[in-house]
């Protein structure tokens, strides 16, 4: 039976890109939404994100009904749900980026400033590892595409990690939440792989 796949449109997510590459991933159908009612219905859940955390943060909360359907559907009836990039972020309690701002709070951690150092580029932007930190059935070992200057800093569900200055979250993972930091729409052959495993995951 085919399923259906709600991405989240809320104005700060790379959506084509996203819907794009979930569909060459094997995807039946991606529904681009911000109809809380389509969160509620479907068999699997995408919240992209791109930019600061707190844009991200009043956008999804300016969609009248997004935060309780999330919560319904998420949390309470264990919808299969992948975060991507600053979508990953929001699962956070909190991001500090331009000032404080409340995160989901799905996941216990803060979203911070990589720190600066001597010789660092910040935004980190490229190809880097993706380490595990457990077996987990979406996230696997290989190299993805990032582009972030603000890090999920003392996650407490971390499910892989990189390192840029210093070791930081490349992946979340709980239950039937997950989220990523790097690109999997960027990152070619390694980020089409984890979206199929994203899609056939049965958590």
């Amino acid at each position: 039976m085919a399923e259906t796949i709600a991405l989240i449109d809320y104005g700060a997510g790379n959506l084509r890109s996203v819907y794009n590459a979930l569909m060459a991933a094997g995807a039946d159908g991606v529904d681009m939404t911000f109809d809380p009612d389509a969160i509620l219905f479907a068999d699997r859940i995408v919240l992209p994100g791109v930019g600061a955390f707190g844009a991200c943060a009043a956008g999804l909360a300016a969609l009248d009904g997004m935060a309780d359907a999330l919560k319904t559907a998420v949390i309470e009836r264990a919808t299969p749900f992948l975060g991507i990039c600053v979508g990953m972020q929001l699962l956070a309690d909190a991001g500090e980026e331009h000032g404080r701002y409340a995160g989901l709070g799905w996941i216990g951690g803060t979203v911070r400033a990589f720190d600066p150092q001597p010789g660092l580029r910040i935004p980190h932007m490229g190809w880097n590892d993706v380490v595990p930190a457990f077996a987990h059935p979406v996230i696997a070992a290989g190299e993805a595409y990032y582009l972030h200057g603000y890090h999920f800093a003392e996650a407490v569900d971390v499910a892989a990690t990189s390192d840029h200055g210093g070791t930081f979250t490349a992946a979340v993972a709980r239950d039937n939440i997950v989220g990523v930091q790097y690109h999997p729409e960027k990152s070619q052959a390694y980020g089409l792989a984890t979206l199929e495993r994203f899609l056939a995951w049965r958590p």
